[in-house]
């Protein structure tokens, strides 16, 4: 299911992208002392007991000010506010109550969104000042003191922020049905795809690039199945993106690979491949998603006998980081090969699930070894004790080895290639952790 949102909102200069750094464990938001640097809303993921969701950094909201850049700001953190499940309001405890912090506060009431209100910069530890008791004056109930900077109080703020998140789902709510991200370039056929699979007008199709701009959930019952159907906006390149509502159409669009089971890849067949492509299929290898690559308007493309195999060979070299894709020839407008794409979301799906057994999973490890000895470095070899699968989804095998410095890339894609070829895993990426232990504790 989608992650929860979390904005943090606050009049510029209130140390907002201090505390999201802080948050979040790491510098994702540029920090400095001079209002305005942050402008676009920031997404990360952040984590406490628990509950996972989706923090978003946004820029100094100047209820009143005419600026263009600053307008564009608001509109920015408006967006954020609409979007959001909670919002934390930033204030600054040296600055007391402002008029701009009581304008913010009432356009949060009117939004009717639960509100956190953490006064920030109160780094001494122990009781809060005088002046801290002023922000009473907001109306948001209890203030938490924090400091930004050296992380008092973050603790309570994270736990007010969860105990106000939306009740986690029951997974058996949507547990058998497959999800299914269509992400791709704009145009490339994603709502006419949805489309044609719902066997309804579902998503508006447009000649326009970017008229899909929110995540769109499709249900889709039939003969293969039950399954979710994602469709999301186009992925164009940052440099392209000057949208506020693209912006987030963006956000929402890599929000949807992440709760998606399979991503069916979007190919335009009249363009051929680009490099937005590349970067677009990035998205769901790197989130480890089961992936399909669908070459869509097959119809439109001028063939002779060769045209599918000259096109396929090409692909499978501009793909060649994620070689396990299946390709699959389609077109949204016709139906064409519709009924085999099912077959293959089912097919994959199964695979990004696949469980093996430890004693299986050594058996091939010992063949491999076996034909392929493992590399050596100053007289002394890799050694691998053993193999145990951790997770899946996608799967993720744990090799306990003697010295991982040894255990090189080329050796790993080896034991990808044998494990691939005795237990399928296409359509899915696999990964490996490599854990180090000492001779003495081997097999």
């Amino acid at each position: 299911m989608a992650r929860p949102v979390v904005a943090v909102v606050g009049r510029p200069n209130v140390g907002k992208s201090t505390l999201f750094n802080k948050l979040i464990g790491r510098r994702l938001s540029i920090v400095k002392d001079t209002p305005g640097v942050t402008r676009d809303r920031i997404f990360a993921e952040c984590e406490w007991c628990g509950r996972r969701f989706m923090l978003a950094d946004t820029g100094g909201i100047e209820p009143h000010s005419d600026d263009v850049i600053l307008s564009q700001m608001r509109r920015q953190a408006q967006l954020a506010i609409e979007q959001a499940d909670v919002i934390v309001l930033v204030t600054d405890l040296r600055a007391g109550v402002t008029a701009n912090d009581a304008d913010v506060a009432a356009m949060l009431q009117k939004s009717g969104k639960p509100v956190v209100l953490c006064v920030n910069k109160c780094d001494s530890v122990g009781e809060p000042p005088a002046e801290f008791y002023e922000f009473y004056n907001l109306g948001l109930g209890d203030p938490i003191p924090v400091s930004s900077v050296h992380g008092h109080g973050t603790g309570d703020l994270l736990d007010a922020v969860c105990a106000l998140l939306p009740a986690e789902p029951e997974e058996a709510e949507e547990a058998e049905a497959i999800k299914v991200a269509v992400i791709g370039k704009p145009n490339a056929g994603k709502s006419s795809l949805v489309n044609r699979v719902a066997g309804q007008e579902r998503a508006i199709v447009s000649d326009i690039a970017g008229t899909t701009r929110d995540a769109i959930d499709t249900p889709v019952h039939n003969e293969h199945g039950d399954f979710v159907f994602i469709d999301t906006a186009g992925l164009r390149r940052r440099s392209r993106v000057d949208d506020a509502i693209e912006k987030y159409s963006v956000l929402r669009a890599q929000m949807a690979v992440e709760r998606a089971d399979v991503c069916v890849i979007m190919i335009d067949a009249t363009e051929g491949f680009t490099e937005q492509d590349s970067k677009v299929a990035g998205i769901a290898h790197e989130q480890g998603k089961g992936c399909i690559i669908a070459v869509n308007k097959w119809d439109a493309v001028e063939k002779d006998g060769h045209t599918m195999d000259v096109m396929r060979k090409k692909l499978m070299n501009d793909f060649s980081f994620m070689s396990y894709a299946p390709l699959i020839f389609i077109s949204a407008k016709t139906g064409q090969r519709i009924d085999r794409l099912f077959e293959l979301i089912h097919y994959v799906a199964q695979q990004n699930a696949m469980r093996i057994s430890t004693g299986m999973l050594n058996d091939v490890l010992a063949d491999a070894t076996a034909r392929v000895q493992p590399p050596t470095d100053k007289g002394r070899r890799l050694r691998i004790y053993y193999m145990t699968q951790a997770s899946t989804k996608p799967p993720t095998f744990v090799c306990f080895v003697n010295r991982a410095d040894l255990f090189h890339f080329s050796y790993q894609r080896y034991l990808e290639n044998q494990i691939r070829e005795t237990f399928g895993l296409e359509g899915t990426p696999v990964r490996f952790v490599i854990r180090e232990r000492g001779e003495t504790g081997g097999k």
